[in-house]
């Protein structure tokens, strides 16, 4: 009761009742007067030799010696040293946010966590590190920063070992050996090990870019993957591999890299053994048995194993072409789509017919070829029951029974079955003729032009 009474003339409450009033000025509260008016600190408490004018302060010191926690939370019962981090913890039930930011209206529950979410405003970076000099707006931030310089990493792993700078690393590495994904997301249900991963996920719904080059405007919804590009700017290859010499922009290139020393294949899949040097190459492998095509096509719907694969798709609808020959300018829109049509001007054809010695610029080629030995024809109409060696074929033929033509011309709007007809038909738009006799120098639109003109210069008559 006297510490209730104390409590209350602590915060100013006047008391009329004189009685109550000796009740509340017992000795002790006299002897703090006393020392609080002649600035004496008689309470010491003899392991620290800290000392204070009241002793409530003293016992609320001590606890930070004994480990002593007085306060506990009547919800989940955790206890907590001082009154005002209980009230604070309370926060997280409640999920009171009392302390609201004037700039942008964010609120939190703790004053100081307010304070270090100004300097996003303001810019503030008080703590600097006196090694590099580089800047921080928290100090736990610099504290961690300083461990890139000592190298210490003081959070082990009690499974594997592995050691890691940050607390948070660790607890996202246990993940793995327990296989916990506590971050779901709300569009598909995909379950992360980290945070930081499910918000960068979300980004795939939301096509949010929130990082963009300075020199291209290219955007990226990752920061650590806008400064992986910014070396394609730079020419920066700053991890080298100490066998070969061979530089890479990326720490994991180079760890994939030095596996093509070794031959390590350390990612092994469970349903059939096949082994493979990087997890992502697993991860994509296993769809050939579940079947899964994560990736569709917001346009047509079409869905892909890969992302690569879709990205390549939408280039159909875009008509982009990025990759250019630089011997006659023909575009493409894939990469190995351009390696292989060079081979047409250095006449490289590696991919050989072992029965008939024939060579092939493409290997699928190669394998179409092998079927007019075996005489195999894979491909059938459910249609009519016609056969045919290749796919594209087959889907061809189709549309004679469905009278599709899904190619037109968008200049004059005549359609076609196959895309090779819109080609040629196009080129009577353009003029081009861009098969020319090598004995005249006579220029035709269509190959089969040329090769039937050929036949007048050897006199060959094959229509007889």
């Amino acid at each position: 009761m006297l510490e209730t009474y104390k409590n209350l003339t602590d915060i100013g409450y006047s008391w009329e009742d004189n009685t109550t009033e000796e009740h509340c000025t017992s000795p002790k509260r006299h002897e703090r007067h006393e020392g609080s008016q002649t600035g004496e600190k008689p309470s010491a408490y003899t392991q620290c030799l800290k000392t204070f004018a009241h002793n409530s302060h003293l016992q609320r010191y001590k606890t930070t010696h004994s480990g002593g926690k007085h306060y506990e939370c009547n919800q989940c019962f955790k206890v907590f040293a001082t009154h005002s981090k209980l009230q604070m913890h309370r926060r997280t039930h409640t999920g009171e946010k009392p302390y609201e930011c004037n700039q942008c209206g964010k609120a939190f529950s703790q004053q100081n966590t307010l304070k270090i979410h100004k300097r996003t405003h303001t810019g503030e970076k008080p703590y600097e590190c006196n090694q590099c000099g580089k800047a921080f707006s928290q100090q736990t931030t610099l504290q961690i920063h300083k461990r890139t310089h000592t190298g210490e990493k003081p959070y082990k792993c009690n499974q594997c070992g592995k050691a890691f700078a940050q607390h948070s690393h660790l607890q996202m590495h246990k993940n793995r050996h327990t296989g916990v994904k506590p971050y779901e997301c709300n569009h598909c249900g995909k379950g992360f090990t980290d945070q930081s991963a499910l918000h960068v996920h979300k980004n795939t719904h939301t096509g949010e870019k929130p990082y963009e080059c300075n020199q291209c405007g290219k955007a990226f919804a990752r920061n650590s993957h806008l400064q992986i590009h910014k070396r394609t700017h730079t020419g920066d290859k700053p991890y080298e591999c100490n066998q070969c010499g061979k530089a890479f922009s990326q720490h994991s290139h180079l760890q994939t890299h030095k596996r093509t020393h070794t031959g390590e294949k350390p990612y092994e899949c469970i349903q059939c053994g096949k082994a493979f040097p990087h997890q992502s190459t697993l991860k994509m492998h296993k769809r050939t048995h579940t079947g899964e095509k994560p990736y569709g096509c917001n346009q047509c719907g079409k869905t892909f194993a890969r992302h690569s694969h879709l990205k390549m798709h939408k280039r159909r609808h875009t008509g982009e072409k990025p990759y250019e020959c630089s011997q006659c300018g023909k575009a493409f829109s894939h990469q190995n789509t351009l390696q292989m049509h060079k081979r047409i001007h250095t006449g490289e054809k590696p991919y050989e017919c072992n029965q008939c010695g024939k060579a092939f610029i493409y290997h699928s080629g190669l394998r179409v070829h092998k079927r007019s030995h075996t005489g195999e024809k894979p491909y059938e109409c459910n249609q009519c029951g016609k056969t045919f060696a290749r796919n594209s074929h087959l889907q061809m033929h189709k549309r004679i029974h469905t009278g599709e033509k899904p190619y037109e011309c968008h200049q004059c709007g005549k359609a076609f079955s196959q895309l090779s007809h819109l080609q040629t038909h196009k080129r009577t738009h353009t003029g081009e003729k861009p098969y020319e006799c090598i004995q005249c120098g006579k220029a035709f639109a269509q190959h089969i032009s040329l090769q039937m003109h050929e036949g007048t210069h050897k006199e060959q008559k094959p229509y007889e």
